[in-house]
């Protein structure tokens, strides 16, 4: 027998409302405080604002919008550029307040002309790869920092300690995302770094000093942003991204709890919740938000869609933000784990690029789907570089504003009727 259906308004009993609660803050946790974690930046922040920008998004959209808000990883490629290129994340922040503000002028612009105009601008064909790049474009990262040996390493210099621990948290990951059931499913990253951490501990690689040194009771790290163009430049693409996630995120979502979210309360506000909470998440210290995908798999596992369940989520993430030890066991998690499911994570954003281009049910038959993901492709992989004074436009930064230069030129034609393949346009038989 199915479990009952509790829907987005009801309210649950405390006693089983803490438990579910506790199930989406379990959900979201390895992935959210993962990103604080790879920007080497205090996680009681980032865990303190994806409670707030959570409550912020329930307010904004009038308790009719179930979603949770973690940390978003449409921004790992270009705030790693930043940092390995000298910056710091006080640059970084300053683009993620630009950024959200821009997701909230979105979210007006939504709420008068609709959503077409995005597949105008980007289309999926070009936003796939777009998509892809961003994961491909960090997997020497996740290999040179879980201590694999890398081009240009001398065997030497290997600590065979930290490739071990690498490989059982990715070991655990990739068959965890598969073989897990029931609520360990949607936990298998959360799963993986536990297992790495208790490996680090086996061997070693793990300093408990701060744990030990820890107030029971701390306040998270604020600080303030820094605005500096070149940042922008680099992060400011990242919000075609994050506009079709939340998009799709809220489409899926709709047909958990079968409504239309888009039109009540409408994807002006969801997409406004989202906007505000990255804004002043980046300015404060911490990291953008985004709907979480983990949290929609448990409310379509548990069919419990209230509200109040993720709101009691928020609160103990609020919560969990000022207790001292937990902070210092993130913050001590060895980079070999850290590797380790980085190394799967940014596989799969770069697959879910192609699973962008799957779902769109882009037709490579045509020739402009084909041009526009061949030379994003091309242009983000290849290395190649437009100098704009002290910062160069290159990686998946220069392949996005490629896309939609191109994207905007094919439409175009297309109206002007000088492509070859309009869909009025017949198809001409081969000859036998």
């Amino acid at each position: 027998m199915k479990n009952k259906i509790i829907q987005v308004e009801e309210r649950v009993p405390l006693g089983q409302g803490f438990a579910l609660s506790f199930q989406h803050l379990f959900a979201m946790f390895g992935a959210s405080v993962l990103v604080p974690i790879l920007f080497q930046i205090d996680p009681g922040i980032v865990l303190l604002m994806n409670g707030f920008g959570t409550m912020l998004f329930i307010f904004l959209t009038k308790g009719k919008a179930p979603a949770y808000l973690g940390s978003s990883f449409a921004f790992l490629a270009p705030v790693t550029l930043i940092l390995n290129n000298g910056g710091d994340f006080a640059s970084a922040q300053g683009a993620f307040v630009v950024v959200g503000l821009a997701m909230a002028v979105t979210a007006i612009i939504i709420r008068y002309v609709g959503t077409k105009w995005i597949d105008i601008v980007l289309p999926p064909a070009a936003m796939g790869p777009i998509v892809a790049l961003i994961g491909l474009g960090l997997a020497a990262t996740a290999a040179s920092s879980g201590g694999l040996p890398v081009a240009g390493t001398a065997l030497s210099e290997i600590d065979y300690r930290n490739v071990i621990v690498f490989a059982i948290t990715l070991v655990v990951a990739i068959f965890g995302s598969v073989c897990f059931r029931k609520f360990f499913a949607v936990i298998p990253i959360l799963i993986a770094i536990v297992v790495g951490y208790l490996s680090a501990l086996a061997f070693g690689l793990v300093d408990l000093t701060g744990v030990q040194e820890a107030n029971l009771f701390v306040l998270p790290t604020f600080q303030a942003p820094r605005f500096e163009m070149s940042a922008i430049l680099i992060i400011l693409p990242a919000l075609l991204v994050v506009v079709t996630e939340h998009i799709g995120h809220q489409l899926v979502t709709s047909k958990i709890v079968g409504r239309d979210l888009l039109k009540e309360p409408g994807l002006h506000r969801s997409m406004l919740g989202d906007g505000l909470s990255t804004a002043i998440s980046g300015a404060v210290g911490a990291v953008p938000t985004t709907t979480y995908g983990e949290n929609i798999g448990v409310m379509a596992m548990t069919r419990v869609y209230s509200v109040w369940v993720i709101g009691g989520a928020a609160l103990l993430s609020i919560l969990i933000a000022f207790i001292g030890p937990v902070s210092a066991v993130i913050q001590s998690i060895p980079w070999a784990v850290i590797g380790g499911v980085s190394f799967m994570l940014y596989g799969m954003i770069g697959a879910s690029g192609i699973r962008l281009i799957v779902e769109a049910k882009v037709d490579y038959s045509k020739s402009r789907n084909l041009a526009l993901t061949s030379v994003v492709f091309v242009v983000g992989l290849s290395g190649a570089y437009v100098p704009l004074g002290e910062f160069q436009l290159t990686g998946v930064i220069l392949a996005t504003i490629v896309g939609i230069v191109l994207g905007l030129l094919f439409f175009l034609l297309d109206k002007l009727k000088l492509t070859n393949d309009r869909e009025d346009e017949p198809d001409i038989p081969e000859s036998k």
